[in-house]
């Protein structure tokens, strides 16, 4: 069993995989063996990061499947895989002999490097694109080259060992993006199970909102189709007959309850809620919140 983890615990636990000098870092880069990944306590292999926050490069080594909506790869032996917070997906280990390297990252640990480059443009990280890669006995060789580099990096005292790690990230971008997506098996079995449950991730990954300066990324159902690679008339099928809801009535009972967190809980104005919930003009976000609660968000706040 896998256990999910965030970056905070893992470090508590594992106090000799903290990178020297990170908390002087803009944004945030670790990397690690996937073989070494276990809690010391219980056995179980852990996740240590939260997808919400980071992407992620993977050199695999093992049978596994990875699950993006209506798209299905078979991973046999070995493969690179692109991951963005942007995008929910499930990846399945097939067998328990898990071998690899992988690392994570945040948006502004690249961005340090004023290169421009906006990660979501790439092609390996737009929706849509399958970012699972087979490799040739020659690419794997050269992959984990790369990673024990990264590996031998983050233990030296180089002082700028991060800009070192940068070049690596994007040499490793570059890589991805010169091979072959591997094929997609597209099965209609479980389709609709997995749209569903990719669709709902998708949307908590939008909450909670914590701060008056963040804002919704997604408010309407073409958003999270887009997002998702599905049409929107799917999306909305697929929604409708396994939980009797359309996306659009989903989505506003989930920005609905966050509304009522924040009227409650937070001293932000109304307008900065309205804001923060995606909507640019306060009479709307008024109206809307009256009609799925009978109150005006003022009203329901006293």
């Amino acid at each position: 069993m896998i256990k999910t983890n965030s970056i905070e615990d893992f470090y508590r636990q594992h106090s000799d995989k903290m990178p020297e000098g990170i908390a002087r870092e803009i944004g945030h880069f670790n990397v690690f063996e996937t073989e070494k990944m276990y809690d010391k306590v219980t056995g179980n292999r852990i996740m240590p990061y939260n997808r919400r926050a980071y992407y992620k490069i993977s050199f695999i080594n093992g049978r596994n499947r990875a699950e993006y909506a209506d798209k299905v790869i078979e991973i046999k032996k070995n493969a690179l895989l692109f991951a963005t917070p942007r995008i929910p997906y499930r990846y399945i280990p097939l067998d328990t002999n898990q071998q690899g390297m992988f690392c994570i990252f945040t948006a502004d640990f690249l961005s340090a490097n004023k290169s421009g480059i906006s990660l979501d443009e790439l092609p390996i990280f737009r929706p849509g694109e399958v970012p699972v890669f087979e490799l040739t006995a020659e690419h794997a060789t050269e992959l984990e080259y790369i990673f024990r580099k990264m590996l031998k990096e983050m233990a030296a005292d180089y002082i700028y060992k991060y800009d070192l790690l940068r070049n690596l990230v994007m040499e490793l971008i570059h890589f991805g993006q010169k091979l072959q997506p591997m094929s997609v098996l597209r099965t209609t079995q479980n389709a609709a199970d997995r749209i569903s449950a990719l669709f709902l991730e998708l949307l908590e990954r939008q909450f909670p909102i914590v701060s008056s300066r963040q804002r919704l990324s997604l408010r309407t159902a073409k958003d999270y189709a887009d997002r998702l690679a599905v049409h929107v008339n799917h999306l909305n099928k697929v929604l409708k007959e396994g939980t009797g809801q359309t996306t659009t009535e989903i989505i506003s009972k989930r920005i609905i309850q966050e509304a009522k967190i924040l009227l409650k809980q937070t001293d932000w104005n109304i307008s900065e809620i309205s804001w923060a919930l995606g909507y640019d003009d306060l009479a709307h976000f008024s109206n809307f919140f009256k009609k799925h609660t009978s109150f005006t968000p003022l009203g329901y706040r006293s």
